[in-house]
């Protein structure tokens, strides 16, 4: 097997890289440098009290850290959105700590310098009013509503944008902490509801705060809020690895179109436990939130506000007449792509988008059989832009082409249909699941598992997906010769390298043959064929048609 270039620079030098302008802020915000490389995340308490009149927030956060490597500067890199007023920094004995703001990064000066595997502790202390979303969860922000009773009704997302937007962290998506508590302080008829397991409350007067804590490994935009008057029920879901809780937090009026609607999730955990492997989180267990927006995949408490509809709000965007909430299955498939598996830079969310739209498919095929899942995954090349690459640009905090959703998935249905053979396909996917749980990872890391799993090189086709605007372009032309038919037939707007077979009819009984076809020109003749019989699948693979003379 030849040497392989990592992505970036397969990027640089074909220009495949998204084309924009960025500035110092980019740089701050999605660069490593030794400030943020120097240390390793271990743990935060976000203590958060939220004023719900006056769309403000004050609180602090307790950051535990592991210097990684001996160092002579005794700065750090942490973030904050500069509409919020940092109050103070201490270390662990409470002494304050200098800090500066440039654009969003606040650069932080310890006492002194730390050496490699020594624990160090900062406090940050801060409020103000935070970014409110125009319309979440698209623009990321907080999101403050009112139920149709009139109740506060509260969420935040802050997906890409970041989470630094409402708390203050170390906002790379490259270093999650291992666990991390949230304290939600909330009007006492309101409920304050996280991530993870709700380990205590305390009444304060006129406001009770509530005490989370999540025990995994988890990134920082999937730390959320929800605020609502609220009803809970529970329910228990026996997976592979043992049993784990159920949770849903609706609006009480919702209660009884809750309890039928969510039935949809058991059946889902088996397809998914069936095609990905267990739920990484069981500790924490699963909720589902309801929420003034439509959904989003926090980790253990999604949010969801698909108003109990099944499809998308009501409508069925797959064509096929499929029965099922499209909030619940794709945003539980997150859990497991982008939640368990994540991305280290946001140039690379395909890896949670592209993944846990296939997943969706996956579900199809465990609910419907794999003729509908095939329909499916084919209805998505409807909404392909082609606009520009699905991988965006490195270190900026900038994500490429919302083509990570559809075209990422059809990705993974063209290279299922190139592996054929579905036992070694599915037994990778679920190493995926296995090897990279709780962990971060990258195009480059990936592709390169992924070839050694399926025993084959497809760095040229996953990069005509992730890497070019346009996936790869058939270009054929077919010619009556007589009683038989001359094909000519290529791959345009490819890497040299490329090569990727489809089945065509090389036959008169018209059933498909698998035919490698390279950006080379191929001339074959079909023996006793009509034009109007040849046929190239169209349905396991995803590309583009030209008729340009070849």
């Amino acid at each position: 097997m030849k040497k392989l270039l990592t992505i970036a620079t397969l990027l640089s030098a074909t220009g495949l890289f998204a084309q924009k302008s960025f500035t110092r802020a980019d740089s701050l915000r999605g660069g490593l440098r030794p400030e943020r490389t120097n240390y390793d995340v271990n743990y935060y308490h976000l203590d958060v009290d939220v004023d719900i009149a006056g769309k403000s927030i004050k609180g602090s956060v307790e950051m535990l850290f592991t210097q990684l490597v001996p160092e002579t500067s005794q700065r750090i890199q942490i973030d904050l959105f500069r509409n919020l007023k940092i109050t103070g920094i201490t270390d662990a004995n409470g002494a304050p700590l200098e800090f500066q703001r440039e654009e969003d990064a606040v650069w932080v000066t310890r006492k002194v310098a730390m050496q490699a595997g020594e624990h160090f502790e900062v406090n940050v202390a801060y409020e103000g009013v935070p970014t409110e979303a125009k319309k979440a969860p698209w623009d990321g922000g907080f999101d403050w509503k009112k139920d149709d009773k009139g109740n506060p009704w509260v969420g935040v997302a802050v997906e890409g944008i970041g989470a630094s937007l409402w708390w203050p962290n170390k906002d790379h998506l490259s270093d999650e902490p291992d666990s991390m508590r949230i304290s939600l302080t909330v009007p006492k008829e309101l409920m304050g509801v996280s991530n993870g397991n709700l380990e205590s409350q305390e009444e304060l007067g006129a406001k009770t705060r509530y005490n989370w804590k999540v025990s995994y490994p988890i990134n920082n935009y999937n730390v959320s809020l929800y605020i609502g008057k609220y009803a809970h029920f529970q329910d228990t879901y026996h997976g592979s690895e043992g049993p784990y809780d159920l949770d849903y937090y609706v609006l009480d009026y919702n209660l009884d179109k809750a309890k039928e609607q969510f039935k949809q999730v058991k059946p889902m955990f088996d397809c998914y436990e069936k095609f990905l492997g267990p739920y990484p989180f069981p500790k924490d267990g699963y909720a589902l939130v309801e929420t003034p927006y439509l959904g989003m995949e926090h980790q253990g408490a999604i949010a969801y506000g698909n108003k109990y509809l099944n499809g998308y709000m009501g409508r069925d965007a797959s064509f096929l007449g499929l029965k099922f909430d499209y909030i619940i299955i794709h945003e539980t498939g997150h859990e497991y792509w982008g939640n368990s598996v994540s991305m280290k830079d946001l140039a690379d969310m395909w890896i949670h988008e592209g993944f846990c739209t296939y997943s969706e498919a996956l579900y199809v095929e465990c609910m419907n059989g794999a003729d509908t899942a095939l329909k499916y995954s084919n209805s998505w090349k409807f909404r392909v832009a082609n606009d520009i690459p699905i991988i965006g640009s490195y270190g900026v905090n900038n994500e490429g082409s919302g083509d990570m959703y559809y075209k990422g998935a059809l990705m993974l249905h063209t290279l299922r249909y190139l592996v054929n053979n579905d036992e070694l396909w599915f037994r990778t996917i679920k190493d995926i699941q296995r090897d990279f749980r709780f962990k971060t990872t990258s195009t480059d890391e990936m592709i390169r598992y992924m070839n050694g799993k399926l025993n084959k090189d497809y760095t040229a086709v996953m990069m005509q997906y992730l890497g070019k605007a346009n996936p790869p372009i058939l270009n054929y032309q077919v010619e009556q010769k007589g009683k038989n038919l001359e094909l000519k037939i290529k791959w345009d707007d490819v890497s040299p390298d490329f090569a990727m077979p489809l089945g065509v009819t090389l036959k008169k009984e018209g059933h498909f043959d698998p035919l490698l076809i390279t950006p080379e020109v191929q001339t074959i003749t079909i023996p006793k064929m009509k034009a109007g019989d040849f046929k190239i699948d169209d349905q396991h693979a995803y590309y583009k048609v030209s008729r340009k003379k070849i």
